[in-house]
């Protein structure tokens, strides 16, 4: 949704200008008044505001619009608002620049200037309710508990969250390693968690899910013009979590060229957005996951040496599941209980048969696996037990499994799921648990049709 508020006491100015804006924006509210700005504003999300700078009769000051300027950016500092002004008053409008305002169009105005400075305002508001919400998102995940959001009691992870306790309070930059499912992303949360950068956002990208093109665009931002569909300016991951974390799930799927600029960015500590010239200087931790082994692909000439250990000054490694044994059961009623309230199953129990066929079964989807599993069981249950006849997994039988070899067990499920989702890819990696460009990758890894 784009929402935009006008305030000029001037109503032909109103009629002419939802005239023009009609197109390009889903709500066009208009004001005469504007003593009923915040009351306005209180209501809806508005994304811009184009304020007037004088209302009363005989005043020119354009105080008036610097007054309710202020009044705005106080209590709405993510909204755009952009000044109107005579061309007489330019100076007032570059002092409502400096005030916070976002730009100022001068009347009588072009249509075609006034939609494109509009357009950039409207850009840098959402840009900013994003930033707002990923502080929102990253103050909601506080908890009193160190680890909310893992869970397990067996040595291999008691040993893992020790070690994020150590790290963590550092700023130093961390790897994350585990095979997929094991719950990667949750150690990068907890990282930041306990770091000093708490209060700032934690900023994900899936470097899997990042084509060639969009790479620089994705992570350092753009300037308006800088391609054929950069109709504006965009702020990068990178800008995004200045102050914060970064953390870069997939980063072995980086081709060679693009880890090149990735490790630019790191050393010098700066990024240049695309199509701009100005260099913006970046303070982040960062954080990197994944499920490859990168010494091997050191070897392979697949990734830079140069870049591993810029990443990878401490890393972690999330044990797969069938090493943790003892948190089997622990996670299963953890997610049996949580996905009972969540279809409003009531109070379910494992029998005493299915309990021993999820300690048999060897989950080499891991943790997510084991939670996809759960939750069709209790979507399925209609007694107050959950029996081992609903225990069939996402992928195959435990009587069936005739290898242990990772790899090859990979291309078994992968091949199940183009099976069971014929034609559709984002059906097959969803039930997979991985994104669609994570399964194409893999696809073409192992060289699956």
């Amino acid at each position: 949704m784009s929402n935009i508020l006008i305030i000029d006491d001037n109503l032909a100015v109103h009629s002419t200008l939802e005239i023009i804006l009609e197109p390009h924006f889903d709500n066009i509210t208009c004001l005469a008044d504007p003593l009923k700005i915040m009351g306005t504003l209180i209501t809806d999300t508005y994304h811009i505001v184009l304020l007037d700078m004088n209302f009363s009769p005989g005043l020119n000051t354009g105080r008036e619009g610097i007054r309710w300027l202020k009044k705005i950016k106080e209590t709405y500092p993510q909204i755009s608002v952009v000044m109107m002004t005579a061309y007489g008053h330019v100076e007032l409008a570059v002092d409502a620049l400096k005030l916070g305002a976002t730009d100022f169009i001068l009347k009588p105005w072009d249509n075609r200037k006034l939609l494109a400075t509009l357009k950039s305002a409207l850009q840098l508001s959402i840009s900013k309710n994003e930033v707002k919400q990923l502080k929102e998102k990253a103050e909601a995940l506080k908890s009193t508990e160190v680890f909310p959001d893992i869970i397990g009691e067996s040595q291999s992870i008691k040993n893992m969250m020790s070690l994020i306790e150590k790290v963590a309070k550092t700023d130093t930059n961390i790897l994350i390693t585990g095979e997929n499912g094991t719950g990667k992303e949750l150690v990068a949360k907890a990282v930041h968690h306990l770091s000093k950068r708490h209060k700032e956002s934690l900023v994900e990208v899936d470097m899997g899910a990042v084509s060639e093109t969009l790479f620089e665009s994705e992570l350092f931002g753009h300037v308006k013009g800088a391609f054929t569909d950069a109709h504006q300016d965009r702020i990068g991951k990178f800008e995004l979590a200045n102050k914060g974390s970064l953390f870069l799930d997939e980063i072995g799927n980086l081709s060679f060229s693009l880890q090149a600029k990735l490790l630019a960015a790191l050393q010098n500590r700066q990024i240049t957005k695309v199509g701009g010239n100005k260099v913006i200087p970046i303070d982040i931790r960062l954080i990197s996951a994944t499920n490859k082994n990168l010494f091997k692909m050191v070897e392979d000439e697949e990734f830079r040496q140069d870049l591993l250990y810029r990443i990878n000054t401490i890393q972690i490694e999330v044990p797969p599941l069938r090493d943790r044994e003892d948190d089997v059961i622990v996670l299963a009623n953890h997610f049996k209980d949580l996905l009972a309230k969540k279809y409003e199953k009531g109070t379910l129990r494992f029998t005493d048969k299915s309990i021993d066929k999820l300690k048999a079964y060897h989950w080499p989807g891991n943790v997510r696996e084991l939670q996809h599993t759960i939750e069709r069981a209790v979507i399925l249950s209609d007694a107050d037990k959950i029996s081992d006849d609903l225990l069939v997994t996402t992928a195959v039988d435990n009587t069936s499994v005739q290898t242990l070899n990772m790899v090859k067990m990979e291309e078994v499920l992968i091949k199940k799921a183009l099976q069971k989702h014929p034609k559709n890819i984002s059906a097959a990696a969803e039930e997979l648990g991985i994104t669609r460009q994570t399964l194409y990758n893999k696809m073409k890894k192992l060289n699956i049709d």
